[in-house]
């Protein structure tokens, strides 16, 4: 009876970690955050390339930065490719 109850218990675990395999594949993520960083991206500051995502954190980027550079507007930056 023992031995028959170990074999049981072995397939299981085989089912089990066949099972677990299989949903952590579905749930792997990529674990960088490259990709999702530069989705977001609209502007660049010209005088440093800092990449940012809105046109106020530009602004306030820009004005704290470099306040003597006469290049304030975000919309006239250079898009990032």
């Amino acid at each position: 009876p023992t031995l028959l109850r170990s074999m049981a218990r072995g397939q299981q675990k085989i089912q089990a970690q066949q099972k677990n395999a299989e949903k952590m594949a579905k749930a792997k993520k990529p674990t960088s955050q490259l990709g999702a960083r530069s989705g977001g991206v609209k502007y660049k500051c010209p005088v440093c390339m800092t990449q940012f995502t809105s046109v106020t954190s530009a602004k306030e980027h820009f004005e704290s930065k470099h306040p003597k550079d006469p290049r304030q507007d975000p919309e006239a930056w250079p898009k990032p490719a």
